[in-house]
């Protein structure tokens, strides 16, 4: 989509990003409402913590999302949370969005 392509040029293009990925379709996050498939993976420098990105979206507004997908994010953010493996972000606009989800958390 234009907005996963915008969302991967900026990741491309910005210094403080020291890695990214597109994860695959096979990298599930099981839900009470079914497997759920977070877009990216990313590091950023100076921090050892893994982010996992869902849904680059044209809205960063959870509310203004699908119920179900709504849903699904919520499910998967407390899933990686209580396994303390990796931050869940999602719905971002743009990396600036991340910044502001992380700094809310």
């Amino acid at each position: 989509s234009e907005v996963e392509n915008t969302f991967a040029e900026e990741l491309e293009n910005r210094d403080e990003v020291e890695f990214y990925i597109k994860l695959p379709a096979s990298f599930k996050i099981e839900t009470p409402l079914g497997t759920y498939n977070p877009d990216w993976a990313l590091v950023f420098k100076n921090d050892k913590r893994l982010y996992l990105v869902a849904e680059p979206k044209s809205t960063n507004r959870l509310d203004e999302l699908r119920e179900n997908e709504q849903l699904k994010i919520m499910c998967g953010k407390k899933h990686l949370a209580a396994a303390g493996k990796a931050n869940f972000v999602a719905p971002v606009t743009n990396l600036e969005d991340v910044s502001n989800q992380l700094a809310q958390s």
